[in-house]
């Protein structure tokens, strides 16, 4: 297996949110959004559910300027990453966990005729 398969995400869902792009001051650009997917079952009593899950994503550098360019809230989007987790602790002293979604591409699905864009 190939180091690039090892630690693989690909998540196809709609952006919850306006995105958050963030310039620093050595020029680097850090985007953070969160994107929703939902699965759709039907219970033991034959009702119809659906679950959303909420994925938290963060870009870095010409794709995240790309993402900040091409995603609104409620666009669906195709995302392919890495999953990282990171801890701090908050103003209250206790320890948060968070895990992220790194993007490597993402791809922008066209509502109107469900072709794909390509933004990479």
């Amino acid at each position: 297996m190939t180091n690039s398969i090892k630690n693989s995400v690909q998540l196809i869902g709609n952006v919850g949110k306006d995105v958050n792009l963030v310039s620093y001051d050595n020029g680097n650009k850090k985007l953070s959004l969160a994107i929703a997917t939902n699965e759709y079952y039907t219970n033991n009593k034959g009702e119809k559910n659906q679950n959303t899950e909420w994925h938290n994503i963060v870009a870095w550098g010409k794709t995240a300027e790309n993402m900040a360019a091409s995603l609104t809230k409620g666009n669906e989007v195709v995302i392919h990453g890495k999953l990282t987790s990171r801890s701090y602790t908050d103003k209250d002293g206790k320890n948060k966990y968070i895990t992220e979604v790194v993007v490597n591409e993402f791809f922008k699905i066209a509502k109107s005729s469900r072709e794909v864009e390509a933004a990479v």
